[in-house]
């Protein structure tokens, strides 16, 4: 049996992993194909449907699955579509914080001294603030917007992966096939992303899964603060913020978002867990 069909036998075994993916993906094909569920424009107004509860719920219509909200916008074709949008979000901020991360922790843990100094005092102010309160500083000196929301998350998320990283390169630089590689007078580039990196996949593989619902929830948090996605975007996020005035007098349109932000967060926890309890020996 190979590494791949016994990592494939033992993913499919963890119930937690597989039940993650699931949530996954079904969240995935959601975003993808949302311009064909949905019933409705996210934008679309109904003027004569204000507020309406969900169907399955009394008073509600079968033209709105789960309402409308209070300027009469469908929010089943809100939630498709805010389901592109945290995907999306949560996707650019692993790739932008996962490339930068992974350079400077390869940089500190192959070089050290001087430059793995500097870089793990950076890491270090970095993560002296609270992740929300640093990603609200940035976006407050770049502006509000989905862009700078991304940016400002990814820059939160950064220091998770110089750390994972430079560990990981720590560890695999006392093994005897760097010595070798260095024996036979390969560059340090060479060394570094064709040797060590791939021996660091496992960790990081299991951080990038993790940072997608660290990414979303982040992000999430800086919509519902106003600072984020901006109205009419239908960001979950958002969605909560703009329903904050009516918890008491209409619930689901405050519970709808929020389930959906609890769904693919636990979702992408859920898989790292899986891919980390499959990837460590120690807990296989």
């Amino acid at each position: 049996m190979t590494e791949r069909q016994k990592f494939l036998r033992s993913f499919l075994q963890n119930k937690g992993a597989v039940i993650g993916l699931s949530v996954v993906m079904v969240a995935l094909v959601l975003a993808l194909f949302s311009p064909f569920i949905s019933p409705y424009s996210p934008q679309e107004l109904h003027e004569d449907a204000l507020r309406i509860p969900p169907s399955f719920f009394e008073g509600g219509s079968r033209l709105f699955f789960l309402g409308t909200d209070d300027l009469g916008r469908d929010t089943f074709s809100r939630l498709l579509f805010g389901a592109r949008i945290s995907l999306l979000v949560g996707f650019l901020v692993v790739l932008f914080s996962a490339t930068t991360g992974t350079l400077l922790g390869l940089f500190a843990g192959f070089y050290g001294g001087r430059v793995d100094w500097a870089i793990m005092r950076l890491v270090d102010i970095l993560m002296a603030f609270p992740s929300i309160l640093l990603a609200i500083v940035v976006v407050s000196i770049m502006g509000p917007g989905l862009m700078n929301t991304i940016i400002a998350v990814a820059v939160v998320a950064c220091p998770q992966f110089i750390r994972i990283v430079r560990a990981s390169v720590k560890n695999e630089m006392k093994k005897e096939y760097v010595s070798a590689a260095k024996s036979f007078g390969a560059k340090n580039m060479r060394i570094m992303f064709k040797e060590i990196l791939p021996n660091c996949s496992g960790p990081l593989l299991v951080q990038i899964s993790l940072g997608f619902s660290d990414g979303i929830l982040n992000a999430a948090a800086l919509g519902f603060l106003g600072l984020g996605a901006q109205p009419p975007t239908p960001e979950w996020g958002t969605m909560l913020a703009d329903a904050r005035g009516f918890i008491s007098s209409d619930p689901w349109l405050v519970t709808m978002p929020g389930l959906c932000i609890l769904a693919i967060v636990l979702g992408f926890n859920l898989l790292g867990d899986g891919i980390r309890d499959v990837l460590d020996p120690r807990l296989r």
